[in-house]
């Protein structure tokens, strides 16, 4: 790895992705760096018409009700889509890429929904359709915020309350929650994403404190790419 070019913010629901993403964006553009945030899926474009169904519950109130690869294939889409039309072109230049969400959110989010004996097999078949068929860069950085999944649930139902959105069928199941943190916990230590711990003592901590560990992990490699 010469440069980081893509980097990527997953975690469990209510854990600050979008917030974090959103601030070292900010620190790095106030340094000079080119940066373009993105965010997935793309809830602006027909492509994301798939994903609102089935977190909608259109498909099933459960996610079990839809198998993981049929899932998986729905967001999958619409990130191709979202390759193909709005920042292809621009990849090859000289932007880092700061995305909340990406593939790797496939991997939290519809691994959890298979039994352990059939997660690898899944995962290949991912990553040959995401990188490989469908052509979507690779994340040279993946941070994944950790939160205990009690507290994850509080946060996003007090998120769904201050923007007065109803919870989606991922969030309002408890146990797929502990699931997915689970499978996200085994998948960052296996992947050789960063963890980013996001709470002490079941007290998450401020915004600040968890972007200064974030920057801090970005030098780190940033520092040990470019020796």
């Amino acid at each position: 790895m010469n440069k980081i070019r893509l980097i990527v913010f997953e975690g469990a629901d209510g854990a600050g992705k979008e917030t974090q993403s959103r601030l070292l964006a900010e620190r790095l553009e106030a340094e000079g760096v080119k940066i373009r945030w993105l965010s997935f899926p793309d809830y602006q474009s027909e492509s994301s018409g798939p994903v609102k169904m089935y977190l909608g519950g259109k498909l099933g109130e459960n996610p079990d009700d839809t198998n993981a690869y049929a899932a998986a294939s729905f967001f999958a889409i619409d990130r191709y889509i979202f390759w193909q039309t709005k920042w292809k072109k621009d990849f090859e230049g000289d932007e880092v890429f700061i995305a909340n969400r990406y593939t790797t959110s496939n991997m939290l989010f519809q691994t959890a929904k298979l039994p352990r004996e059939e997660r690898p097999a899944f995962l290949e078949w991912l990553s040959d359709l995401e990188y490989n068929k469908f052509g979507l860069p690779r994340p040279d950085l993946v941070y994944y915020l950790d939160l205990p999944a009690e507290l994850s649930a509080e946060l996003t139902a007090r998120r769904s309350v201050a923007q007065d959105q109803p919870l989606d069928i991922h969030e309002t199941h408890l146990k797929y929650q502990k699931d997915v943190i689970q499978t996200a916990r085994e998948l960052a230590l296996n992947e050789g994403w960063v963890t980013v711990p996001c709470s002490k003592n079941g007290v998450l901590l401020s915004k600040e404190e968890i972007a200064a560990i974030i920057y801090n992990e970005y030098c780190n490699l940033k520092q040990r790419t470019t020796k």
